[in-house]
């Protein structure tokens, strides 16, 4: 998959590492700091990437915080004791504000290679058509009425969350984009 490969050519230098695991429809890639890193704290983050009819899905598993925390905290110490300590962390404390970015810089990856290979924020054919709970026949998103029956379609439209704008279906309790309470 294309992602996974700009993920691979983006975190795989420097003080990062990072492999892809699987092949087919559905990959693992493996981002974290390289053991022998001569600066900063650990870190590591598993992204899975699945490919769906209309695009991809990708997860982020949850950040590995507790070594660059350990590392930030051992600059604060130190600090404490001889403030001009600092001077001789300078790498440190660079590299774990950099990790702490480590989310974001992911998905501004998965952003650039959407766009390199022609994705769209277009809406998937599954959300611009409804299902009217009546007759069952499938309409457009925002038509009031079925075209088939003419019963109204508002409970069957598609909602959006308000603090992200992503496109859920009715019921949805939490946003799987930004997870917010819907």
């Amino acid at each position: 998959m294309d992602v996974a490969q700009a993920m691979v050519a983006e975190f795989n230098r420097g003080n990062m590492r990072a492999q892809v695991l699987g092949k087919s429809d559905k990959v693992v890639v493996q981002v974290g700091t390289r053991p022998d890193a001569m600066s900063g704290g650990q870190t590591a983050m598993t992204i899975t990437i699945q490919s769906l009819e209309e695009g991809i899905m990708v997860e982020l598993g949850q950040q590995a915080w507790l070594g660059v925390a350990a590392s930030l905290g051992m600059s604060a110490l130190a600090a404490i004791k001889n403030p001009f300590s600092l001077l001789g962390r300078l790498d440190d404390i660079a590299q774990d504000i950099e990790n702490l970015q480590l989310s974001e810089r992911v998905w501004q990856v998965i952003s650039q290679a959407a766009r390199a290979a022609g994705a769209s924020a277009e809406l998937s054919e599954n959300l611009k058509r409804t299902t009217c709970e009546y007759c069952h026949v499938a309409n457009p998103v925002g038509a009031p009425s079925c075209h088939a029956c003419g019963a109204p379609l508002g409970k069957v439209q598609p909602d959006t969350c308000r603090h992200c704008g992503f496109v859920v279906k009715p019921g949805t309790k939490t946003c799987p984009n930004c997870t917010q309470p819907l």
